[in-house]
């Protein structure tokens, strides 16, 4: 027996998660837009940042828990598409693992950041970068880390389109939230220096998230989900495949 559960208005879960990503744009934005002269050995330890007042990072972290809550929404809501049961679950549980990471990843950069800005404005420039980076240095295992517990469900999610687990043609699999961030990566190191660029690659996996999710808004649009269960009887032809 296959189950199948159609959430109630999907399309408004997926533009939850196109919000909850604009604020988690937004916020990344909001950091790091500036001048782009790089003042040590991390990139984003820049002129810009060091001038940015307060204020910017007080609406970076607040933006970050409508954010997540928006953003999970619609991820968790996106597991309706997904045909098994079982399968269904993985999804649900690799969400559930990968949502705490990516808060907590934001924050330990914001920290970082906030520092660096607050010594260079109050007078203790000269040791801002060398207390920063060691900062970073001193934690930098929390990004391999948080980014081993955020990927998973994306990689489980090409598994699951390509191989035809989810109501989506198989071929939605290369519209893949990674696959996208590729390709705007790629498209980052073609533009010159400046602080939109900054900008830009500091929000690229929030705005990776907003195609993918206006992806499946379109396509959902026209895409009947199953929504009724399938009982189909021993020595059936679609019993022999449950």
């Amino acid at each position: 027996m296959r189950i199948y559960r159609k959430p109630a208005g999907m399309r408004w879960f997926l533009l939850c998660g196109i919000l909850g990503c604009l604020c988690y744009g937004g916020g990344d934005w909001l950091m790091m837009y500036g001048d782009p002269a790089v003042c040590g050995s991390l990139v984003w330890l820049t002129r810009g940042v060091a001038a940015i007042p307060q204020w910017r990072y007080n609406l970076a972290m607040a933006l970050a828990f409508p954010g997540i809550i928006l953003y999970g929404a619609a991820l968790f809501a996106a597991g309706g598409y997904i045909r098994g049961e079982r399968e269904r679950q993985i999804y649900h549980y690799l969400n559930a693992f990968g949502l705490t990471p990516w808060i907590a990843l934001h924050l330990f950069y914001v920290m970082i950041l906030v520092l660096f800005s607050w010594m260079n404005r109050n007078g203790y420039a000269d040791d801002a970068v060398t207390v920063c980076e060691g900062l970073y240095s001193q934690l930098a295992w929390l990004v391999p880390a948080s980014e081993s517990m955020m990927l998973p469900v994306f990689i489980c999610w090409f598994w699951l389109q390509i191989t035809g687990k989810t109501v989506f043609p198989r071929w939605m699999a290369f519209t893949n939230v990674l696959l996208i961030f590729a390709a705007l990566k790629g498209l980052t190191l073609l533009m010159p220096s400046s602080a939109f660029r900054l900008g830009f690659t500091n929000g690229l996996m929030s705005e990776s998230m907003i195609l993918w999710f206006g992806i499946m808004m379109i396509r959902e649009k026209g895409t009947q989900l199953p929504d009724e269960t399938d009982a189909a009887l021993p020595g059936s032809c679609s019993g022999g495949h449950s």
